[in-house]
């Protein structure tokens, strides 16, 4: 890899310390949505309500100088909310495409299961070829693009639970978690809020993202560790307890996330704790378990890569 210059890594590190002064004691969830971020993928975040999910969107969008918009997604929602409508001008007598709110750099996808699947679908194209198709005409979304969506795991009455092929856009899934003690005694005594989130000045540009996202693919992975990769997403297609394990584009996915992450703790290389802490958020919502009762799949789908990891021999 052309090694990224001292100068790049002290402002990717500046941007995880001003994402930090704000989402206080999540040190991993920033470095695994810079990670995303890089990797150009996307992240779905499951949580509670109350405990960041808006704050780190905003702050992430409002670091890296990048327009940042959010949809609250309900079951009234429609796809031409999300990319746009093309209106009638009567002077011009034309169609004019007024853009959707997906026209952004960081889209806040709030609650995405509270719409119907036509409406979720609507982000597909985007997410995966970074484009919107509108009335025929396909319409590039300006690098960089990422999606965080927000569903609460705990809820679900009223909500369209995502489908595999939704899930599978996802490069991670994340949860936020409560903050511990000492951190939410900050929270009551300086509060993070709005303006904290305007005071923020921009480390990196949109232009810098993308060129830190090009050196990612330059990012050594040993073979060693690559067969390692290799035989924990062959050893998900084996297990008893899964109906379809992680497919190629997820084995994909996490190889490029172990990049990204190597790259966002200023490595050149990767190393076995990188694939060790991904390969949850990365591959366990990619695997289908036997048991789809409510809420069961997910705690299924976690278990088995916790135990495949376990039992894996690592390299050393």
């Amino acid at each position: 890899m052309r090694d990224v210059d001292a100068r790049s890594l002290a402002r990717l590190a500046d941007l995880k310390q001003a994402l930090g002064s704000i989402i206080l004691g999540k040190a991993d969830v920033v470095d695994r949505l810079l990670a995303a971020l890089l990797a150009r993928g996307h992240v779905l975040i499951e949580d509670v309500p109350g405990v960041g999910k808006t704050t780190l969107a905003r702050a992430l969008a409002r670091s890296i100088a990048c327009a940042f918009k959010r949809i609250q997604f309900t079951p009234d929602l429609l796809p031409s909310d999300i990319t746009g409508i093309s209106v009638l001008d009567p002077e011009k007598r034309e169609f004019q495409f007024r853009p959707g709110p997906i026209f952004t750099n960081v889209l806040l996808a709030d609650e995405i299961n509270r719409s119907t699947p036509r409406t979720q679908s609507a982000l597909l194209e985007a997410m995966n070829d970074g484009q919107v198709t509108v009335d025929g005409v396909s319409r590039p979304l300006a690098p960089p693009f990422l999606v965080l969506a927000t569903q609460n795991p705990l809820e679900y009455a009223g909500t369209f639970p995502l489908p595999e092929s939704q899930l599978d856009r996802f490069l991670m899934r994340l949860h936020m978690g409560y903050p511990s003690r000492a951190e939410e005694r900050a929270l009551l005594e300086a509060p993070r809020g709005t303006a904290e989130i305007e005071r923020l000045a921009p480390v990196l540009s949109g232009a810098e993202v993308v060129e830190l996202s090009r050196r990612v693919a330059g990012v050594r992975v040993e073979e060693p560790l690559c067969e390692y990769i290799l035989s924990l997403v062959e050893a998900t297609r084996r297990h008893t307890a899964l109906v379809a394990g992680v497919s190629p584009r997820g084995s994909s996915a996490l190889y490029r996330a172990v990049q990204a992450l190597a790259l966002v703790r200023g490595r050149a290389y990767a190393i076995p704790d990188d694939v060790k802490e991904l390969a949850l958020p990365v591959l366990a919502h990619r695997v289908l378990p036997k048991s789809r009762r409510l809420g069961e799949g997910h705690g299924t789908s976690a278990a088995v890569i916790e135990e495949l990891l376990g039992k894996m021999r690592c390299p050393g």
